[in-house]
């Protein structure tokens, strides 16, 4: 008598923001080569991310920004405890692919490539955010609002740059690296740096908690460590 086989689990399901995407996919085709669990994770624009967990849509686990995860903690929709940090990403600058890079070696010198710049973008997310904080604390808010494009949720900063459309690019380098077409001229100096701490947590509709915990544990775990590395970012 052939004996029965073990039925196959439905996937985890979660979402994330886009600056975790290719690490998400990494980490989790490595989890389920050792499991057997398959995980499904939506990557979307952040803002769109939180939105649909505050919407009521069903996932099992959550990736956002710290302060994103926060906020759905205090509106009930994540367990608060199950947060686990998984890394951190900071801000690189792009040009287009065979343009002289421009000088980003101090803050002085991101200030007036900034000024020099015909357009600039950076993304909607917390990066965007503090990098407009940025440009207000220098006095120079003014002064490039017409040139600033902004990229809709979801979208690269580094397209628009790739096609022409932005001429400086400001995005976390785990969304540069994968763009065809562009020069990714360093990260910020250390004195502006924006440093993102994406978290990740289950969700209070989650009904398989231990499986997820398992997910969480191996994406924390010392095996995770490379992956987050080559992909831009560094172990939180």
């Amino acid at each position: 008598m052939q004996p029965t086989a073990k039925p196959a689990q439905a996937p985890l399901t979660g979402i994330s923001s886009m600056a975790t995407r290719q690490l998400l996919a990494e980490l989790t085709a490595a989890y389920t080569a050792r499991s057997g669990q398959t995980v499904a994770i939506a990557s979307v624009g952040g803002v769109d991310a939180a939105k649909r967990v505050q919407a009521g849509e069903a996932f099992d686990l959550v990736i956002l920004a710290n302060d994103a995860i926060a906020k759905l903690v205090a509106s009930s929709h994540l367990r608060a405890d199950s947060l686990v940090n998984l890394v951190h990403s900071g801000v690189a600058v792009a040009v287009r692919d065979g343009t002289t890079p421009p000088d980003i070696s101090n803050e002085d010198a991101v200030r007036q490539t900034v000024l020099a710049a015909p357009t600039l973008s950076y993304s909607t997310g917390p990066s965007g955010v503090a990098l407009a904080q940025l440009f207000a604390r220098w006095g120079i808010a003014e002064q490039i609002k017409d040139r600033i494009v902004t990229a809709p949720p979801g979208v690269p900063v580094g397209s628009l740059v790739a096609k022409g459309e932005v001429a400086l690019g400001f995005q976390q380098l785990s969304e540069l690296i994968h763009v065809d077409g562009i020069a990714i001229v360093g990260p910020l100096p250390p004195a502006i740096q924006i440093t993102t701490t994406f978290t990740a947590a289950m969700t209070t509709r989650c009904t398989r908690p231990a499986d997820v915990q398992a997910l969480l544990d191996f994406m924390v775990s010392p095996v995770a460590a490379e992956a987050k590395r080559r992909q831009g970012m560094e172990p939180a």
